[in-house]
């Protein structure tokens, strides 16, 4: 391998540039940069030529054309193993680059701080990912790095191997250049996308690319022999585009999927609630005017199967609702923030972890996406209240005041219980819950037998319609007096006229809300 002797650096991001081009100089490594990077190198005293000086060509146009000049993409691109390239290089007196050093315009973090289009028009990056391009394609020839985490390995590598860089670290290193000019291509496609289709964007385009950067490597995936990574949207939102873990054992697989199913469901409500979810089920969800009443009320509906779970908070967490949490084996407590009595409280908890996440908010046009064998399903989420002005009552009795304030949270509940799902509940808590069953009877039947709390005089919920009677039936015999579902089949007459029978108040929304 060629040892490095002259270097490009062009770096919007200076983390790091001192102590590498400090180093690069002891080597005796000629410096050559722009704008910004020049100064910056000079400010520390280090010779470094301008690319400017070496084009015999201007920074024009703002900054937009310094590195767009065939002195500079000849040096990059030329085959080391050819020797009519190096013949060429030498009768035009362009000397060859060995190392490239350069990171992008912050286009994502200047979209997303809320900039104008002019202004987010000037961040997209042009000379960059043509020079990182250039030399990642020249990889056996240039060593390119895109990211001021890989200068600290760059230069050990340096020291060990006397100035050259080894064949696979090169590879992986133009492998890195070339996935971060694809992630930014995709940002900014994405973006263009976005506003050249005004407020009304379309759902689904033709083509959908995902910028994905890896951010844990759990110990295994759902089981043990299965290996696991977990990846995040660059700059998207979610658990992962702003969590905190304060404390706790690394965070699964398991731990993440069940933590988000959870964060979900308790963005459905403004009051304090509290979400207790095992298996990606709710195994538990209350309401109250405090965040410790709301949690006690989601306990009490399942506490065996609280053991183990993930508690999501929607409000701060506070010292009162951590003291009750530390009495249980749980894995994961999941809130927006966390005051320090709270987190004192956790602190003896030490394999407990404890994460601080935004509230859920679905970004509109921002499809859900789910892996199957060769591609991706998408869709919209199913996210945010539905109307409670569209709801019919088809039978001879509707629902009271209060029937109607627990028909309403359970069916807020319902639709993240996997299907075929039932919820019994109060106006404050849900009561029983019947989830992933292939028959809704048997969905039925399991929330009456798992509720610890009284089913007489609590309402239902049902995902879907109900096929037959039977499942209705079931829960009037346990004593629920009023039940919430879309409607819509066949023998809705039948159902109706059960419900008739049985003096129940039954309420059709018109809307499934099916989570497989």
């Amino acid at each position: 391998m060629p040892a490095i002797r002259r270097a490009l650096l062009s770096v919007f991001d200076k983390t790091g540039l001192a102590p590498l081009a400090s180093a690069l100089r002891e080597r005796g490594v000629e410096l050559l940069s722009t704008g910004g990077t020049l100064a910056a190198l000079r400010e520390l005293g280090l010779p470094a030529t301008a690319v400017s000086d070496l084009t015999g060509f201007p920074e024009v146009l703002g900054g937009r054309v310094k590195t767009l000049h065939p002195a500079i993409h000849a040096g990059l691109l030329a085959d080391r193993g050819k020797a009519e390239q190096m013949e060429v290089l030498a009768q035009l007196g362009i000397a060859p680059i060995d190392l490239l050093v350069v990171n992008l315009y912050p286009f994502e973090r200047t979209v997303a701080a809320g900039a104008g289009f002019s202004d987010c028009i000037e961040m997209i990056d042009v000379g960059g990912p043509a020079m990182l391009r250039a030399a990642a394609k020249n990889h056996a020839g240039v060593a390119v790095v895109s990211d001021p985490a890989d200068y600290p390995e760059l230069l050990a590598v340096l020291a060990e191997h006397g100035g050259e860089i080894p064949l696979p670290l090169r590879r992986r290193l133009a492998a890195r250049a070339f996935a971060a000019t694809a992630a930014y291509d995709h940002a900014v496609a994405a973006w263009f996308a976005r506003e050249a289709a005004g407020e009304e964007p379309e759902a689904f385009p033709p083509r959908l690319d995902l910028a994905l950067e890896r951010l844990l490597a759990p110990r295994y995936g759902e089981n043990p022999h299965q290996r696991a990574a977990v990846y995040r949207t660059r700059g998207g939102p979610g658990v992962l585009g702003g969590f905190e873990q304060l404390q706790g054992k690394e965070l699964s697989w398991n731990n993440l999927l069940d933590a988000d199913a959870a964060r979900r469901l308790i963005a459905l409500f403004a009051e304090p609630a509290v979400a207790i979810v095992k298996h990606n089920n709710p195994c538990g969800v209350g309401r109250g005017d405090s965040l410790r009443a709301a949690y006690d009320r989601a306990l009490a509906c399942d506490p065996v199967s609280a053991f183990g779970s993930i508690v999501a908070c929607n409000r701060e967490l506070d010292e009162a609702t951590a003291a009750a949490v530390a009495e249980l084996f749980v894995e994961v407590v999941i809130a927006p923030g966390a005051t320090p009595e709270a987190r004192e409280r956790l602190a003896a908890r030490r394999n407990l972890r404890l994460l601080l996440a935004p509230p859920y908010r679905p970004l509109p046009g921002e499809p859900e996406l789910r892996g199957i064998d060769g591609g991706f399903l998408a869709q919209t989420p199913d996210a945010g209240d539905d109307d409670p002005a569209v709801w019919e009552v088809p039978t001879r009795r509707a629902p009271t005041a209060g029937e109607r304030e627990a028909l309403a949270f359970a069916w807020r509940v319902v639709r993240h219980v996997r299907s075929n799902a039932i919820v019994v509940a109060n106006e404050a808590q849900t009561v029983g819950i019947g989830a992933g069953q292939m028959s809704r009877v048997d969905s039925c039947r399991l929330a009456v037998q798992k509720a610890v709390l009284p089913v007489a005089g609590a309402v239902a919920a049902s995902d879907a319609f109900f096929p037959f009677r039977d499942g209705l039936d079931l829960l009037a015999e346990a004593g629920v007096t009023a039940v919430i579902q879309p409607g819509g089949s066949v023998r809705d007459a039948e159902v109706i006229a059960a419900a008739d029978e049985r003096g129940l108040a039954l309420v059709h929304t018109g809307r499934r809300h099916f989570r497989h």
